[in-house]
Order: structure tokens, then sequence, then C-alpha cells
């Protein structure tokens, strides 16, 4: 940071000069941007702000009485402060120096015995000009971390917690719809940094660059390219150098942008390279049938009349906080241990029926299976099985992987037993050709992660026809354009909430759900009518429509299933 006129005092060549403050001692802290010296009294276009201007009075000793106006112009130019020589029986430019500080911010300092000025003027530039090289080296020290992070393209959590240790402050990354994806606590706690984020964040604003917004005066900056933004970094903590900070963020933001373009074509372009042979088969690219059939049986798929895609997805992933999920206090292993024990269940279960399937991770906290049936009637009867295998019960022994299940290698012994996180199962349709299977466990997959986010009764396996709507905006969730639709749909309500509270989000979702039937609404709410109708009238004020058009309601309850699938 530039030096201070604190710092500058505290200079033994200073001290050693008797200074004496006359005025101005709360702006003591301002930064010094260069050392003017001058004898004349007018300064008009000669300063540019932030100078420290040194005098030896001579000319105000003549004149005492322009001695206030002096002091204003250097105000009004915004020096940083005025340091005068007095030497001698000098009490006419006292005297009117010290009147005129008392009704002036600038800070006004005499110096009893005589200093040259020169070397002031040298030491304090040597001060500012080392500065300006510390923030040029910080820069290029910035500049190479974050380089190194685009060309490994590591990932979000990683270049958090490398932004949040240059700037040795907590720092947050959160998408569209407030919810933290990854953070680093640094000092804070978990608890204190998360606490009641979601509301925190809708109380402030996201400026379209760099600074401090809302009410606790976060620095932020938003993440992406250009238009293109799907979140912003926060650092919601005061700091002594927001420019050094800023800099680091914008840093962080444009590798972030980088690395997620990067992970998506690496995804689409690698992706058969680095899957197994159940991805390759998803992604059969001149693959025929028959070699195929090969592939599979070698890894102990017995030929089948049918094959059923399958897709297993952890509910505690859908309904976890994705910060713990993905943060630095998250065990990096409790999700493979999970998926562990989920593919030695699923083998105890199918060497019990005499069954067989490829098995294997398809990312975090997602199974995928392609499941052997000798017959038609036999696919509701398996499919039970698994379920109960992952409710829980009592399964015969058997050794991990066997019945001719595959798997990836992840070797070591895992307890046996009910996972640790309950899953819910997607189910495609069954197909009589192994390709078709494979490409069914998009479908599967999709069904999987929408019924992770289904509340109350829950049904053993879904398939298609179990999750309709809300299946196809889980699809579509992680697109910005659909993030910033159910945003700009809902926000009236959201910020109400986040701010003032009242619940008007869950009146609008029993509104919608009672297929805008206000009687049916009030006597479900245990609400008199006109208590109903003055809050939907609120309600209407606040989303800026009319409730009563369908439309608007299907609009409205798109982005509330939107807003409630936020989190999977």
């Amino acid at each position: 940071m530039l030096p201070t006129l604190r710092a500058i005092l505290d200079l033994a060549l200073l001290r050693d000069a008797a200074p004496q403050i006359l005025g101005g001692a709360d702006a003591l802290d301002t930064p010094v941007r260069w050392v003017h010296v001058s004898e004349i009294l007018d300064l008009t276009g000669l300063l540019s702000g932030g100078e420290l201007v040194l005098t030896t009075g001579m000319e105000l000793e003549k004149e005492p009485g322009l001695t206030a106006s002096f002091i204003r112009s250097l105000e009004q130019a915004g020096a940083a402060g005025l340091i005068v020589e007095l030497v001698g029986r000098r009490e006419r430019s006292l005297d009117a120096l010290r009147a005129a500080a008392r009704t002036s911010a600038l800070p006004v300092i005499v110096l009893e015995h005589r200093v040259r000025f020169v070397q002031i003027t040298e030491i304090v530039h040597r001060m500012i000009v080392a500065e300006q090289l510390e923030r040029v080296e910080r820069a290029r020290d910035v500049h190479e971390a974050f380089t190194v992070l685009s060309l490994e393209c590591a990932g979000t959590q990683q270049v958090v917690e490398q932004a949040a240790t240059m700037i040795g402050a907590p720092v947050v990354l959160e998408d569209l719809q407030h919810l933290v994806l990854a953070y680093s606590a640094r000092q804070l706690r978990t608890t204190e940094l998360l606490d009641d984020w979601e509301r925190r964040s809708r109380t402030t604003p996201a400026p379209s660059e760099t600074g401090r917004a809302g009410p606790e005066a976060w620095l932020q900056t938003p993440v992406g390219v250009q238009r293109n933004l799907w979140g912003r970094l926060v650092v919601p903590v005061p700091l002594d150098d927001d420019d050094a900070a800023a800099m680091v963020l914008e840093r962080a933001a444009q590798t972030l942008a980088i690395n997620r373009l990067a992970e998506r074509d690496r995804r689409e372009l690698s992706h058969q390279a680095q899957a197994g042979l159940l991805n390759a088969l998803r992604q059969p690219r001149g693959l025929g049938e028959d070699e195929a059939q090969a592939r599979a049986a070698a890894l102990g798929l017995r030929r089948a009349p049918y094959y059923l895609p399958i897709v297993f997805r952890s509910r505690a992933t859908a309904y976890g906080n994705p910060a713990e999920a993905t943060g630095a206090g998250a065990d990096p292993l409790a999700g493979q241990q999970e998926e562990r024990a989920l593919l030695e269940q699923l083998a105890r279960v199918l060497k019990s029926v005499s069954g067989s399937a490829l098995t294997a991770s398809i990312r975090s906290g997602s199974v995928g299976m392609i499941l052997a049936i000798p017959a038609k009637q036999l696919e509701d009867p398996t499919l039970q099985r698994l379920a109960d295998a992952l409710a829980g019960s009592d399964m015969p022994p058997g050794p991990p992987f066997g019945g001719g299940v595959s798997g990836p290698p992840f070797g070591g012994g895992v307890s046996g037993g009910s996972p640790g996180a309950s899953w819910s199962i997607g189910v495609g349709h069954l197909r009589g050709s192994l390709l078709e299977a494979a490409a069914g466990i998009d479908e599967a997959t999709h069904v999987a992660e929408t019924a992770a986010t289904l509340r109350g009764d829950r049904k053993p396996f879904y398939r298609a026809t179990d999750v309709r709507l809300r299946g196809l905006l889980a699809l579509l969730r992680k697109d910005p354009r659909v993030q910033q639709f159910a945003e700009s749909e809902l926000e009236g309500v959201l910020q109400t909430d986040a701010r003032d509270g009242g619940g008007h989000l869950e009146l609008l979702g029993q509104y919608l759900e009672s297929g805008g039937n206000k009687a049916a609404l009030a006597r479900t709410g245990y609400l008199s009518r006109p208590t109903l109708y003055a809050r939907l009238a609120r309600l209407e004020e606040l989303l800026g429509v009319d409730l009563d058009d369908a439309e608007s309601r299907t609009s409205l309850h798109v982005a509330l299933l939107l807003h409630r699938l936020r989190g999977l």
C-alpha cells in the first residue's frame, strides 16, 4: 500500500524536527501518492490529488491573511497534507496556520527545526516506488499462479482456495441462484461464514464489475464470459487492501471461466478414452453389437434376451449443501466410500438372484448399470430386489463384485450393509440390444437425479413417466439462462422473503399446487377468505403479474419447480 501521512511523520528525519499537528489529525491515514515542494501560494493546476506539500512558509510570513485560502485551495485540490517548516520566532505564521487548521480537514503540520526537504522527498518517493514495485511483483505472482491452475484445468475448489490464500481472507463462489458452489473459510468457522447465506446473498446486489456492495459491503466480482455469467466470487469480510484482493478475485474468476470451458471440451472430446466399458457402450462410435457383447462378456455380463439401463443417484448429493460437498471441510473419500458400499451391495443382491450386470461410477454421486434380464416378467421383481437391498434388507453373504458384476477397480474392503447415503433408482426402457440399453443410461440418469429431489412418500424405483415435467426441468436446471428465468420470475418474492420473511414463496407454492382454487386453498390453509385475498394481492404486487392468468400461473409454477431443483 502507499505510505500514509502517519507513517511519513514517524520517520526519524521528521521526528527529529519536532512535528506539531495543528489540525486534520483524523486524516493522517490518507495515502500519499507523491511529494511536492513549493513556495508559491497558488498551486491551482499543479496538483492532481494525493500529494504531500512541503513549504518553508516564507510567503505566508509576508501575508498571513492568505493562509486560510491557501489551505482551502490545497484541500480542494485533494492534497494529502501540508508540512510547514517554521524555524525561529514566527508567531504570526504559527497563529495564522493554527486558526486556519481548526476549520479544515486537511492535515496541517509544522516543524520546529530545520529539515532538508530533499531528504524527505527522496525517502518518501523511494517508499512509493517500492510499493509500486511490490504491486507489480504481486501481480506477476498472481498471474503465474492462476496461469498454472488454468493450464492444469484445476478444480473449482482448488482455484477458490488459491484465491483465499493469496487474499488472506475467506472466499466464496456461488451460482446465479445464490447456492454456494465452493468456499474456503480460512480463519472463520464454516458455520459462521455460511450462516443464512442465501438470504444474505439475495440482499447483496451483484455489480457488473468488481466492487463492494450490499449491507455487509461484500467485495465481489462476476464469474463467466462477457454476458454469459454463471456466478460470482465473494470476499464477505473487511480487508486492508481492496485493490490487491480485487486483482486476485478477477484473476480467479477468469481461471474459473476458462476451466469451465476447458472441462466442457474435455468431456466432449475425451469421454470415451477416459471412461470404462460402460461409457464406451454409451458412445459406441463404430462399435457393433457383436463386439460390444464380446467385450461385455469378458467382463462377466452374460448374454440375455433383454437389457435394462439403471442409474443409482445419491439423495445426499441432491439434498446436501453443495458447498459442504465440494468444500474444504468435506471428506474427499466419503463419496467414494458410499459408492463402494453400493457396488458391493449390488454385487451381493445380483449373486443371490443369479443375475449379471455391468456396473460403474459414471459421475460423482451416480452409479450406472446395465442389467441382463432373462425374461420380461422378471424386470419388476429384480428391481424390487435391488431397491430392498438399498433400503437395508438382509442380504445373503457373498464376495464383493461376485455373480459376474463388473465395476471399477476400487479394491479394498468396504463393509457390507446399507450404504451411508440413501439412493434413488432411475430406470430406462427394457431393450433387446446391449447398445440400445447403454444409450438409455442418459434417460435413467435424469430420472434418478429428478427422483432424488422428490419428497414425501417415495417409490422403490422411478421411470420417466414418474417424473415428467420435473424431469425435463432437471435436465435444464444448470443452464444459466434457465436459472436467470427462475430468478426473474420469483425475484420479488425471493427478495422479500430474504429481507423480511413472511412465507410468500410457501404461499405461492400452495396456491399453484391448488390449481389457483382460492376456496380450496382457504380451506386447506385454515385462512379466512379476506385474509387469503389480501395475501394473494400482496403476492401479485411482489411478482408484478395477475395470478388469475393461466399463463402466468404456468410460468410461475415452472420457475418454482426450478427453484426447488436448484440444489440437485
